[in-house]
């Protein structure tokens, strides 16, 4: 395991790299004009000028790409042209709340989505299959700006003081911030959950029908101990492998829920960039989320040999 860890490990920097290339050359043949931005409406050619030069813009695109690299090698992300301040600090700012919005959504819809699923394939075709079959219709079907306000006018608005506070702005571990969300939480995984039913759904429905589920029901064994004991281990495989592809591209990407709930997390950061051309804080997050689901396939494909003993890691 300690080989194919490393292999994967120098696989993953490969990855990083062909990004952090792509994306660089991406955001300054298609970027706007930070200058412009900071100098506002009344600079003149001269403060521009000026400007790009002390941001290092006036330099050959090649010699900038070094520069970058040079820094990426070291951990450091550079400096905000708008706000001059490092980017790894204002990652890290928001990253925290991005990352507790993430993971505290990421145990409902996954215990959820798996419960769901297994109960709608053992009942193929019941009175329950087709519940929830209607339920990930719904689910697949709504917005994520139409699920966060109607849980914010059902659990804000109708109860008030006696439902969920909506989030206030502020650091993380703040006084009931957890309390406050347990709104988002559920609004970013009624979204998912619905998929993972039906992943699993359609994963357990082909294990059940597998030759060893047979045998292991001639032996035997109690339904409840072949269904999760034989038959779920197995059919996690696929919903595993979209777990960890969900969980580091939603570090990025919950946008429209912390705009829903007033959440200042990484998302609004990355929106706010782009809106200014704020190159380096762009280029810093696109990375942090490479990074994220670098890490979580390799942790995906150790979960493997755990969920299937027939998957060897060589």
């Amino acid at each position: 395991m300690i080989r194919f860890i490393i292999r994967r490990l120098l696989f993953g920097v490969v990855v990083l790299w062909l990004v952090s290339t792509a994306v660089f050359f991406c955001i300054f043949v298609a970027s706007g004009h930070p200058e412009r931005v900071i100098g506002g409406p009344r600079a003149t050619a001269d403060n521009l000028a000026q400007i790009r030069h002390n941001l290092g813009l006036d330099k050959p695109l090649i010699v900038q790409y070094g520069e970058y690299l040079g820094r990426l090698a070291k951990g450091d992300l550079g400096m905000s042209y708008v706000y001059q301040t490092k980017v790894s600090s204002m990652i890290t700012d928001r990253l925290q709340t991005t990352a507790i919005l993430v993971l505290g959504a990421s145990v409902i819809w996954l215990v959820g989505g798996v419960l769901i699923g297994v109960v709608s394939a053992t009942r193929a075709r019941g009175f329950l299959d087709r519940v929830s079959t209607l339920f990930v219709l719904v689910g697949l079907s709504m917005p994520a700006f139409v699920v966060g306000l109607l849980m914010l006018y059902v659990f804000f608005s109708k109860f008030g003081d006696a439902g969920i506070h909506l989030f206030e702005p502020g650091p993380p571990m703040q006084e009931h911030f957890l309390k406050r969300m347990i709104l988002p939480w559920l609004a970013l995984a009624f979204l998912l959950v619905a998929g993972y039913a039906r992943l699993t759904r359609g994963s357990m429905l082909d294990v059940l029908g597998e030759d060893y589920i047979r045998t292991a029901r001639s032996k035997g064994l109690s339904e409840r101990r072949v269904i999760y004991r034989h038959g779920l281990r197995a059919a996690l495989t696929p919903v595993v492998t979209q777990f960890g592809v969900d969980v580091g591209v939603l570090i990025g990407s919950t946008i429209v829920t912390e705009k829903v709930f007033g959440l200042q997390g990484l998302g609004q950061l990355i929106v706010q960039s782009i809106s200014v051309g704020d190159a380096p804080v762009i280029l810093g997050a696109i990375m942090l989320v490479a990074l994220c689901v670098v890490v979580a396939n390799l942790l995906v494909d150790i979960a493997y040999s755990f969920l299937d003993p027939r998957v060897r890691l060589d």
